[in-house]
């Protein structure tokens, strides 16, 4: 059976790195993306010089600046991180059809088939790190090996601006042995406490419990062990669609009033809108979440008609919180789209005249919201709002700003 040639690229502290590029002179400061500190909210990345402190994503923010004060804290700017993540697809895409990302700045490639097209995976490899400095002005790291598994341990291996290559399961194993046993994958905090609590600390641990303990473990062990060993069964699965596509909104105060969340749907909705727009996609399940002052969270879900306008995911969304008695403050609101297909044209089915009327309609509905995305796409997505929106906005602001 053919070895497979799987590629792993990791763009470095992304949405910092592309702050410091647009910027030079954040260059060397810790840099923190995400909410400021006077603000709820967590941290979305930060400069690997603010690593130093501690700080890490998902890290509450006012944890991090209590731990570097001096930082520079910035809200992320998603459209120059998502301009820069479809160079990043581009890119990828143009070496193999198999390309499955796994977020903005990170995707596998299976080479497996394309290899000999470009004289083979490390020619690959080096080629899209040249090109994502050239293209994007940013690093990567990148790793090859033998499945998903090598290639993702291969790309961390010389963090930021790595090139590593693991070519088997025997270098595999070589490599991690006297690791810690959460190096694993699919080995995190709490299967690792109990890891621990076995007296299994390290790879080597794992690779030598006697078969009672691994048994006592249950299928957590036999995982482990599994690919302690050096094998990984997953295959690079092309995206097709994303599973959900969602924003959310955390209030700086905790809100009571339904008529502000009311107006938040509206500019949410737009959001997720636009999102399932930008990759032509609809949606057949909108989702709605609240989360509590408690930090308590509920979330309720509608399936319809597929669709991506805004209208018809606001009236979703609104359905959903009218049904809700709230009983606490709202911390935080948002709304997810899921059941997603790939958006495509009706096929005429019938003649007669209202079929043709209603398929004219749609055609140019279709074309005006084509037009749209260019707009978008070349103006920013806040070039042209509805009424409604617009409405929104001005409700909320002058409704009380402190609460946004």
């Amino acid at each position: 059976m053919e070895m497979q040639k799987i590629i792993h690229v990791d763009m470095d502290a992304f949405f910092a790195a592309i702050e410091v590029r647009d910027n030079p002179t954040l260059s060397g400061k810790p840099l923190i993306i995400g909410a400021l500190p006077h603000e709820r909210g967590v941290v979305a990345t930060c400069s690997y010089e603010a690593r130093k402190y501690g700080i890490h994503s998902a890290m509450s923010i006012k944890e991090a600046y209590r731990r570097c004060p001096t930082g520079i804290y910035m809200h992320p700017n998603f459209k120059k991180y998502a301009l820069a993540s479809e160079q990043l697809h581009e890119i990828l895409a143009s070496y193999s059809d198999l390309v499955e990302f796994v977020a903005l700045d990170e995707g596998y490639l299976d080479v497996t088939g394309s290899e000999h097209l470009f004289g083979g995976a490390e020619k690959i490899g080096r080629e899209i790190k040249k090109r994502i400095f050239h293209t994007i002005g940013t690093t990567c790291s990148v790793g090859i090996g033998y499945c998903m598994m090598a290639a993702k341990m291969a790309s961390e291996e010389n963090k930021p601006n790595g090139f590593y290559i693991i070519p088997s399961p025997e270098y595999f194993q070589a490599l991690i042995i006297d690791r810690p046993i959460r190096v694993l994958h699919g080995v995190g905090n709490v299967s690792g406490i109990k890891f621990e609590n076995a007296g299994i600390r390290t790879v080597k641990d794992l690779l030598y419990a006697p078969p009672y303990l691994i048994e006592r473990l249950g299928n957590m062990a036999s995982d482990a062990l599994y690919h302690a060993k050096g094998n990984d069964s997953r295959k690079v699965t092309v995206e097709i669609e994303r599973k959900s596509v969602g924003n959310e909104h955390t209030f700086q105060s905790d809100i009571t009033d339904i008529a502000i969340l009311e107006d938040m749907l509206v500019l949410i909705a737009r959001q997720v809108s636009l999102r399932l727009k930008f990759k032509n996609f609809c949606a057949k399940t909108i989702t709605l979440k609240i989360k509590f002052a408690d930090m308590k969270s509920i979330t309720r879900a509608i399936s319809g008609q597929t669709t991506n306008s805004a209208k018809n995911i606001f009236q979703s969304a609104l359905t959903l919180l009218h049904k809700e008695i709230l009983k606490k403050p709202v911390r935080l609101i948002g709304i997810s789209a899921s059941n997603l297909t790939i958006e495509k044209d009706d096929v005429f089915e019938q003649l007669s005249f209202d079929s043709c009327q209603n398929a004219i309609k749609k055609k140019r509905n279709q074309k005006l919201d084509e037009t749209l995305m260019n707009l978008y796409r070349t103006y920013g997505k806040d070039s042209i709002k509805t009424a409604k929106e617009i409405a929104a906005e001005q409700h909320l602001y002058s409704k009380n700003k402190k609460t946004l």
